[in-house]
């Protein structure tokens, strides 16, 4: 005390003004290779493991995803589908043959004749990527409801509103979520 005035400290267990907010530690197994088995989420992962891993969860709808596994495999399925479906309409609009036809009243119109088979194998590739895709897809999904602590069951508002998806894709990793775990001896 100085002055009649008390002296405060903060308690040094507290969070420090303008210091980043305190992540939880999770310790997820490691096996030998030094990469997390596949029922537990890989924080931290690279984008070609995230592919990878991505398809060899096809369908797996427990566990856990990282954000990291989700948000990976959400930007390289958006390069393929632009890649595929962008060309596809490049495609189509490049090699369809149009006629400009003039009626009686003077007005033209253009008319597109039938486009190359090339465009319809683009558009059947890219149907393929979706077929292939649409499982693992909700399944990720569904993993990553779990890792922020929420049923998985929640993952189907994307279907109709997906901002709502996007927001709780978006949110963090919460310890309580170890809950959807399923080790391979507890199979």
């Amino acid at each position: 005390m100085s002055n009649g005035m008390p002296q405060w400290a903060p308690p040094t267990e507290q969070q420090q003004y303008g210091q980043p907010f305190p992540q939880y530690a999770q310790q997820v197994p490691v096996g030998p290779d030094g990469k997390p088995p596949l029922w537990a989420p890989w924080y931290g992962i690279g984008p070609v493991d995230a592919v990878t891993r991505f398809f060899k969860k096809y369908a797996r709808f427990d566990g856990r995803a990282s954000r990291s596994e989700y948000w990976y495999w959400v930007l390289t399925n958006a390069i393929v589908t632009v890649v595929l479906y962008g060309s596809f309409f490049v495609v189509l609009f490049a090699t369809s043959p149009t006629t400009t036809v003039v009626d009686d009243n003077g007005f033209s119109s253009r008319v597109s004749g039938a486009p190359s088979p090339f465009a319809f194998v683009l558009l059947g590739l890219f149907g393929l990527w979706w077929l292939a895709t649409v499982v693992p897809n909700l399944a990720l999904i569904w993993r990553r409801m779990h890792d922020v602590n929420l049923p998985g069951a929640l993952s189907l508002v994307s279907l109709v509103f997906w901002p709502v998806m996007v927001v709780f894709a978006c949110l963090s990793p919460n310890p309580a979520g170890a809950r959807f775990d399923r080790p391979e001896g507890a199979r």
